[in-house]
């Protein structure tokens, strides 16, 4: 059942003196799209009657089929907190739609719900948990991003050292004033480094929910004349930003993923997931890690998941399980990143999961050793595979996997490649500092 109708809506804009509508989507690399409408274009808005040209979206469509419809979620509707010099914005989150009323393929909102729709299938509902990670930087004199940390501060610091305790309060009262249910806040191990976590929810709606908290956190720090980056290694020497994702499968009502009497309580359906999610990492890692930057972050020292195995406590794996059971049990997996589109990053593990279901995977044994400190011959006796140690890597790994890449569908996988590989050539025929310096005098 929807929480708002058209005429709610209505009512709302008008009440509330808004002034213009903000129409989002998202395209296929994970960037935020807008398209600002006046107030007085609010009933086309709302009947999905709003064109846009696809073509000019990277990766959506060619220039001769190009006319494109943004049909809203009216469940998505939201006010802004904050205030512009010409009143008040609203904002609502779209569909893309072709000009025959069909679901546009590329759309990621689009490809999550047509996943979903398989696990609903089977009676399963996917709930999610992100906790998405990033940096607090300093403006140089011309206004512009810097990689000067705002702080030196750490794990759960708090003033003086903990110089972001104004600027995560804000944030955290701007995201409860949109709806947002926060559960906690808290500065990072890493100097500069933040954390806000919002309470799980359905995976449609929480992907909606990582967008615009992303949104929020850079509008908020932008007012503290900060930059607030999501960039998952910005800083040589320190810990990266990831987006450990929480999941878990419901099925009429209860949480499949428990069960009183099973080992560690978990149900074989959640040993099943697990043993999916294990199998299809280093080919979902393309999406759930889409950066050249993203394999900076997945490295030995850093408390990163580099570590394809599972424990019921140890960090240094890919899947940890938290301690709490019954409706919160869930698994959590620790390799994606901030970086990666939340629509097309559920789909693929997602999928990963309910193929190990389908097909009975039986997980390895847990590895409840800290992984960081064996060496090559302890981890290949205990069959521990490691992440793509780079984006073509894990290009490559996708190419070969016909099950992630149908969870992403025929367009989106097509363009999402293209567009990874030219990235990846574009960066590889850069010259880097560390190259200059190693080799300018040496040869």
């Amino acid at each position: 059942m929807s929480k708002y109708t058209k005429q709610e809506i209505m009512n709302m804009l008008k009440e509330n003196d808004v002034r213009f509508i903000r129409l989002q989507f998202t395209d296929i690399q994970g960037v935020m799209k807008n398209l600002a409408v006046p107030m007085s274009q609010a009933e086309k808005v709302l009947d999905g009657d709003i064109m846009f040209d696809g073509s000019s979206i990277n990766g959506f469509a060619r220039i001769e089929e190009s006319d494109m419809y943004l049909v809203p979620d009216l469940d998505t509707f939201n006010l802004f907190p904050w205030r512009s010099s010409n009143g008040k914005v609203a904002r609502l989150i779209c569909d893309i739609y072709n000009p025959d009323g069909t679901p546009f393929a590329g759309c990621p909102r689009n490809n999550l719900k047509r996943v979903l729709k398989e696990a609903q299938s089977l009676g399963y509902t996917m709930n999610v948990g992100p906790e998405a990670e990033f940096f607090l930087f300093l403006a140089d004199e011309k206004g512009q991003a810097t990689t000067q940390v705002h702080d030196d501060a750490s794990y759960f610091d708090l003033g003086p050292l903990d110089l972001g305790e104004n600027v995560r309060r804000d944030i955290d009262n701007t995201l409860e004033e949109m709806g947002f249910e926060v559960e906690a806040s808290h500065h990072e191990v890493a100097p500069g480094q933040h954390e806000v976590d919002f309470k799980y929810g359905d995976a449609l709606h929480i992907a909606d929910a990582i967008m615009t908290f992303k949104l929020v956190v850079r509008t908020i720090a932008m007012r503290h004349g900060l930059y607030a980056s999501f960039m998952p290694k910005p800083v040589f020497g320190i810990n990266g930003s990831g987006m450990h994702t929480h999941q878990s499968l419901f099925k009429d009502g209860e949480n499949c993923f428990y069960d009183a009497n099973g080992q560690d309580q978990l149900s074989d359906e959640a040993r099943s997931y697990m043993a999916g999610i294990i199998k299809h990492a280093r080919s979902f890692s393309a999406v759930t890690n889409p950066t050249v930057n993203s394999y900076k972050r997945l490295v030995p020292g850093y408390e990163a998941p580099v570590n394809i195995a599972w424990s019921t406590a140890n960090r240094s794996c890919l899947v940890r399980i938290p301690a709490k059971r019954g409706i919160s049990t869930r698994i959590e997996v620790r390799n994606p990143d901030p970086t990666c589109n939340p629509y097309l990053a559920l789909s693929v593990m997602l999928a990963a999961g309910l193929d190990g279901m389908a097909k009975k995977m039986v997980a390895p044994p847990a590895v409840d050793r800290n992984i960081y400190h064996m060496d090559d011959a302890e981890r290949h006796d205990l069959a521990i595979e490691s992440m793509p140690g780079s984006l073509i890597e894990a290009i490559y790994e996708l190419d070969k996997n016909e099950l992630i890449k149908g969870a992403l569908g025929k367009h989106i996988y097509e363009k999402f490649r293209e567009n990874k590989m030219k990235e990846w050539q574009d960066y590889n025929i850069q010259v880097s500092p560390w190259e200059v310096a190693q080799y300018l005098t040496k040869f």
